[in-house]
């Protein structure tokens, strides 16, 4: 038999209450919770001498439970009569002395200040049930009522759902009126409430929350608080922070609902940011990633991402999270990554904190344990040596992460992108007068990219003798420019960057040193390029590996305007005869990427290109002039430069191992 009702304005209504409690006969009908669930919150806020109005009681057990747990002073009030008869009935014999009346909540026949506290258990959300304007005036006649037959010092505690036109009306009523207003989260009434709904796929449980609005005199500012469980309590000063608090955790509950009914298979994971009560930094990160379910994975699993490797291909990328998945073997999985600026004891510490949460993205009804996996026991040590603020790139910082096979790396790392590394170079050991000390190691490559960057230096840098001028647009940490520095004697290199604040890292953490083969200019690449084309100078190799700082566009890397008509014709006219352009190209958008090749071949005569295995980079190589007629020509003028880079940064001791696997190159080398 359904007994909620068919349309909103019914909840409103005497006849729909009279009819409701026939119906439910004897059964009592628990809106939000029961006392066990709810008495955290009632106890903190209402002591057992106080004098309880119980606003709306229906036939409902609350006001029963108190009674017997010492709240001896409560008066029930309901505008159903057929509730009140029947509560008279049921507790007449074993609490005569607790008082049922039939009463409207909007217009009381207490007097004034005669109660301490006025409780309610989904009235409010039962006499609020849109935003029109005579639903707004029966709320505030009933908010009137409460006000004046409230103390000074008393509270209103209200049960609630707080829908969104509740939360504004109320955020802007109570203190408007001298109360002060905290909103505190209800977790053991929202858990029961989901146990509840397990068999019923449609049902969707929304957290629970207690307005606590205490009634003052007069108070010389608003008081908003927020309070998530008992946990530590957060202090606004306006009232759409307020807001913005509640609807998040309204909206967590509507992505957990969603996750525990359904998956994401086929789909990109789901992402969610944890913070700590009271912070508005994130201090985890949960990805949640689906596969069909098949025989031999298990239902459910929390992977731990090591401090340091979460801008890795696994864990960085959805499709590398999908790779994990398969990898563990588990139908669905939550990749946690650990946030910087956030300091972690311990793995244990981890699961203990994440524990609560990891259960909220499970699948109704899972009954097992919820195993933490990660790799090995070590979660990993990040430390930041330097903390900046770029008027071009925004907030960044330098940190240091060691690995778990010991190995230390150092980062640069711009907080608006995290899940990016910037620039990255590895940490080594040399003994200076006995004592050992850091120094970058120029060999190591921590971009791939830069890798098959190099290759096409080598190309031009092999050609003839003579020294070669490379042009570099885009500096970060200077690791392109040093490898090539150290491999490359015969070549000259000039490294532009918009950003001081880059150079100036580059310089002091990542060892880029200035010479006569290497210097730094500060300019706009773009104003660059055109000032060097009206000059006549020439380079033999520009590599353009610029970021863009718009991250909504479809391509990040490099930003549109450096594929202009323009700018290419620049750059036709300021490469030599032999020269070869080098574009690292990252472009999410297939059709902007077609687009972007389509330009470059209306200006170069030859190209080709490379498409990293993991990454979304692919290397483009652009001819100045027809030497390269076809794919084989490409392939053993590429083929030979690889050859000879790495024995080169062998015999300088940049590399024990090869900077490029030249086979593998070729194989997937297109035109």
């Amino acid at each position: 038999m359904n007994l909620l009702p068919k349309t909103h304005e019914e909840f409103a209504t005497v006849d729909y209450w009279n009819t409701f409690f026939k119906k439910r006969g004897e059964k009592a009908f628990e809106w939000y919770g029961e006392y066990l669930e709810l008495c955290e919150q009632i106890h903190k806020y209402i002591r057992p001498n106080d004098k309880i109005l119980m606003v709306g009681c229906g036939n409902s057990k609350l006001s029963m439970d108190m009674y017997d747990s010492g709240f001896k002073d409560v008066t029930n009030i309901d505008i159903s009569a057929v509730a009140i008869k029947k509560m008279q009935e049921i507790n007449a014999r074993n609490r005569s002395d607790m008082k049922f009346l039939q009463m409207d909540a909007t217009n009381m026949s207490f007097d004034n200040e005669q109660f301490s506290v006025a409780l309610d258990k989904g009235t409010l959300d039962a006499l609020f049930v849109d935003d029109s304007e005579s639903t707004q005036k029966t709320v505030e006649a009933y908010f009137k009522e409460i006000g004046r037959v409230l103390r000074n010092g008393g509270r209103y505690v209200c049960i609630t759902l707080l829908q969104e036109h509740i939360l504004k009306y109320i955020v802007e009523y109570f203190p408007k009126n001298a109360f002060m207003l905290r909103i505190v989260h209800c977790p053991d009434a929202d858990k029961a409430n989901q146990e509840k709904n397990i068999d019923n796929p449609d049902a969707v449980s929304m957290p629970v929350f207690t307005i606590v609005a205490t009634k003052f005199k007069s108070l010389p500012m608003p008081i908003l608080e927020f309070s998530y469980s008992s946990d530590k309590i957060q202090r606004f000063t306006s009232a759409l922070d307020l807001q913005n608090s509640v609807k998040s955790l309204q909206t967590a509950a509507v992505v957990c609902n969603g996750l525990g009914r359904t998956d994401v298979v086929g789909h990109n994971d789901v992402s969610i940011d944890l913070c700590k009560p009271g912070e508005n930094s994130p201090r985890y990160t949960v990805h949640i990633v689906d596969q069909p379910p098949a025989r031999g994975l298990g239902k459910y699993a929390a992977f731990i991402v090591p401090q340091g490797r979460e801008v890795e291909w696994l864990f960085a990328t959805s499709k590398g999270r999908k790779k994990l998945l398969e990898q563990s073997k588990f139908q669905r999985m939550a990749v946690v990554t650990l946030h910087r600026d956030q300091s972690y004891q311990s793995m244990d510490e981890v699961k203990a904190e994440l524990g609560d949460s990891v259960k909220s993205f499970a699948p109704i009804g899972l009954k097992e344990q919820i195993p933490f996996l990660s790799i090995g026991a070590d979660m990993g040590t990040r430390t930041t040596l330097f903390k900046g603020k770029s008027d071009i790139s925004g907030d960044f910082l330098v940190e240091e992460i060691k690995g778990s096979d010991g190995k230390t790396f150092r980062r640069l790392i711009f907080m608006n992108n995290q899940a990016v590394v910037q620039s990255e170079a590895l940490i080594k050991k040399v003994k200076i007068k006995g004592k050992d000390h850091d120094k970058i190691d120029f060999g190591y490559l921590a971009c791939q990219h830069h890798a098959y960057m190099s290759l096409g230096v080598q190309l031009v840098a092999e050609s003839q003798e003579q020294v070669k001028k490379v042009l570099i647009i885009g500096l970060g940490g200077g690791g392109l420019c040093m490898f090539l520095h150290e491999a490359m004697p015969n070549v000259h290199i000039t490294a532009v960057d918009i950003d001081p604040a880059m150079a100036n890292v580059a310089e002091q953490y990542f060892g880029l040193q200035k010479d006569d083969r290497m210097r730094v200019i500060i300019e706009d690449g773009l104003e660059y390029l055109k000032n060097v084309s009206e000059q006549g100078q020439t380079f033999d190799a520009i590599l353009f590996d610029v970021d863009s700082k718009d991250l909504t566009l479809g391509m990040s890397c490099p930003p549109p305007a450096f594929m202009s008509n323009e700018v290419l014709t620049n750059l036709k006219t300021i490469l030599s005869e032999n020269g070869l352009f080098i574009l690292n190209l990252v472009c999410r958008d297939e059709s902007l990427r077609d687009k972007t090749i389509d330009d470059l071949k209306t200006v170069f005569p030859s190209m080709c290109s490379y498409q990293l295995d993991e990454d979304v980079n692919e290397i483009v190589y652009c001819a100045n002039n027809g030497k390269y007629k076809n794919l084989a020509v490409w392939k053993k003028c590429l083929g030979t430069s690889g050859q000879t880079l790495n024995q080169a940064a062998k015999k300088k001791k940049l590399c024990r191992d090869e900077v490029l696997d030249v086979t593998e190159f070729l194989n997937e080398l297109k035109i």
